[in-house]
């Protein structure tokens, strides 16, 4: 299995269960590790047989533009779209980070990784 990993992605949106996150939005970080046989990339040096960074991260930047209350609806929801746009992923880990989540105590931020 090789991998592709991205870090740091990053997003301003408008997820969380209260009405002040939908409002405002808060800065959210992606990070994936995408699995899948990248040998004809290895082998012909083209951006054709391989995962193109920009265009996953747009994947990722059109399903973050969409609200949801739970970290985990968000990731579920870049698992999801990862899969069907690019059939080549054949697993993937998929880690979504709110910064400076608005509890009573002070946090810096609040994570949700899930793996399919």
């Amino acid at each position: 299995m090789d991998y592709l990993i991205l870090k740091g992605l990053r997003f301003y949106a408008h997820h969380g269960v209260f009405n002040q996150e939908r409002m405002v939005g808060n800065t959210f970080t992606v990070d994936l590790k995408l699995g899948g046989d990248f040998t004809l990339a290895c082998q012909t040096d083209t951006i054709d047989n391989a995962l193109n960074y920009g265009d996953v991260y747009k994947t990722v930047a059109e399903v973050m533009a969409i609200p949801s209350n739970l970290l985990e609806h968000v990731a579920e929801r870049i698992c999801q779209q990862l899969k069907a746009t690019y059939p080549m992923i054949i697993n993937l880990e998929v880690t979504v980070t709110k910064t400076n989540p608005p509890l009573v105590g002070e946090m810096e931020s609040a994570s949700v990784v899930l793996t399919r």
